[in-house]
């Protein structure tokens, strides 16, 4: 099945902008065009997508995305860069969750501190 961009963005869950970036930056060079340039996707572009947001939204750059998706489309023969490229982009993910978690604790200090902090503040005000 093909989709226009208003329907890949739809069902990708991005932006039509989104998708135009993408295509802009050399992040979807799988992607067919017509020869007016409308772009066409199919089916199985979509996981290309899914796995272009999934190293965007775990803080891969667009440089290195680009990249990596350079080296899936020379298929085989990079199997093993690949891998060092994902098993580098887990421990930084991995560290990244590591602090966030950090930063929820601290959040959630906070949250308590300020909590019993109002409440007593106000058993105090009436009591006054």
């Amino acid at each position: 099945m093909e989709y226009t961009i208003s329907q890949a963005a739809e069902k990708a869950g991005v932006s039509v902008y989104t998708l135009r970036y993408y295509d802009k930056e050399g992040l979807l060079p799988f992607l067919e065009k017509r020869a007016d340039g409308t772009r066409v996707f199919k089916d199985s572009d979509f996981e290309w997508l899914k796995t272009i947001s999934c190293l965007k939204d775990t803080g891969m750059s667009i440089r290195e995305i680009r990249g990596f998706i350079s080296l899936c489309i020379e298929r085989e023969r990079t199997l093993e860069k690949r891998l060092e490229i994902m098993k580098r982009h887990q421990i930084d993910f991995e560290e990244k969750m590591e602090q966030m978690e950090r930063y929820r604790a601290a959040i959630q200090f906070k949250v308590a501190y300020y909590t019993e902090a109002l409440a007593e503040w106000r058993n105090t005000e009436h009591t006054m």
